[in-house]
Parts: structure tokens; sequence; C-alpha cells
């Protein structure tokens, strides 16, 4: 997906999980969403979570980025317990996301949609950007610089680094969504249906870049994915659910052959 230079980035903690999820569950009212679910995210490791439609793996990242609050049960960010922490400060400690849905700012251009990213790492706050002193000033070519080095890391062209975000092939909105997710120089990178609505090739491109990603930046990776081609090829890893509960969970292909996910997958008759 590219072959520029990565940029540069703090290492990660030392610490054998770098997200532990004990006992997880959501409700909604009367209807149990994620019940009982327990997940160790292990350091530079790329893990996958499956299920069929409905199994509650969205919820589960909502719950891991802070989105929603875990009704019962704990999520530990290293040792620190995550559960309550609003969004920014989740982003700030060192964990950023995409979603299956692309969120870009489509009025902004693909160069500023990264450079929003960057906030959780940039200091200037209303007075410094009404003020706009000497600091503020460099830190925002700073960060204009780095927003660049990412969109090239990606892959993106550079006469598309202007151009507004809606004006870019579906392909080109995902690297810089993935830009952005990573101007937050986060430790723990959520990828929500990463190759949804990608051909073959470039749906495999992904997975090569999502094992550069890992090791040039020493990143941990979680992702939601239906293409088993990719969680196969990419996962070291893979935890299922079904109807919000674990159902497995081990190597990709110790998974693939449980008779309990085929059931989820395939009915009983498979």
């Amino acid at each position: 997906m590219s072959t520029a230079s990565p940029p540069s980035t703090p290492s990660a903690p030392s610490v054998t999980a770098v997200m532990r999820i004990e006992r997880v569950t959501k409700e909604f009212g009367g209807l149990v969403a994620v019940n009982d679910v327990s997940l160790d995210v292990p350091r530079h490791a790329i893990v996958s979570l499956i299920g069929p439609n409905g199994a509650g793996k969205t919820t589960l990242f909502n719950m891991l980025t802070g989105l929603y609050k875990p009704t019962s049960g704990r999520i530990l960010l290293g040792e620190r317990d995550i559960s309550r922490s609003r969004p920014d400060v989740i982003t700030g400690l060192g964990v950023a996301r995409t979603f299956q849905n692309i969120r870009l700012f489509g009025a902004m251009t693909a160069l500023e949609n990264v450079m929003i990213g960057r906030h959780a790492r940039t200091r200037a706050g209303l007075f410094g950007s009404v003020i706009r002193p000497p600091w503020v000033r460099r830190e925002e070519r700073e960060t204009r610089s780095r927003a660049r080095e990412l969109l090239a890391y990606v892959g993106l062209w550079e006469e598309a680094f202007e151009r507004l975000a809606s004006q870019l092939s579906y392909g080109d909105q995902r690297r810089v969504e993935i830009a952005r997710a990573l101007a937050c120089e986060p430790t723990l990178l959520l990828l929500d249906e990463p190759t949804a609505g990608m051909n073959p090739n470039e749906s495999a491109a992904l997975t090569d870049f999502m094992r550069q990603l890992r090791d040039d930046l020493d990143l941990t990776i979680l992702l939601i994915e239906h293409d088993m081609r990719v969680v196969m090829g990419v996962s070291e890893r893979v935890t299922v659910l079904d109807h919000g509960e674990k159902i497995a969970e081990g190597p990709p292909a110790e998974v693939r052959s449980d008779a309990r996910v085929i059931e989820a997958y395939l009915g009983k008759q498979a």
C-alpha cells in the first residue's frame, strides 16, 4: 500500500498485554449486546475479532474507545482502568480507531483531516489558537509537516493532499482515515472493517500494509473483519463472538475448524 519511509513514532510501553478486557457486559435496556466477554490483546500482535452480523463486535469496539461504558466488567489499558474514561482521554493514552463507515470531514481536505487527528498531541487550546503566539505557529507547521508525512506513508498521492475528502475515491478515503488515526501516535490501533468495499487486490494490499504498520511503528492492531481471507492471512490470534458471547479463541487455523464457529456462520446443518 505504501513505499514511503515510515514516520518516526515513540516506542510503545513494554507490557505483555496492551489491553485486557475482563468479563465485560453491555446492556441496552433489556437487550444484552455483549455478555461476559474477556480478551487479552498481546503487545505487537495483530488480533482479529470476528462473528456474524449482530454478534456484538462494534459494541465492544465502542466500549474500548469510550463511546459506550460497560454495564459490568472492566477494560485495562496496560495497568490503567479505562472503563469509565472519556473517548478523548483514551485517545490521549494511545488508542486510535477507524470506522466501518468512513467518517472523514468531507468539506475539509485530506491534509486538514489528518491535522485534526493530531489534536490529541498538540498543546494549543482556544486561547493559543486565537492569540497565535510563535510557539503555536511553530506547532501548526510541525502538525502540517507530520500530516504530510503520514499521508505519504499510507500511499496517498501528493496531488490529493489538498483535495476535499469528499472528492477522493473510496480507497483513498480509507487511506486518509488510517493516516488520521496514526496522527494520534497510538500504541493500539483498532480497525473496524478496514477492507469493507474493497476488491480482492485492494484487500490483499491492505493486509500487507497492516503488517507493515505493526512492524514499522511498533503498533498493536485489533481489527473487526468479515473477509476470512484477510483474517486468516494477517491474524496471529482470532476471537469469535456470537450473540454477544465469546464462543472461540485461538490461532486462525484452530478457530476456522471449530464446530461452534462453523455453526455460527453457516448454521447447524453445516
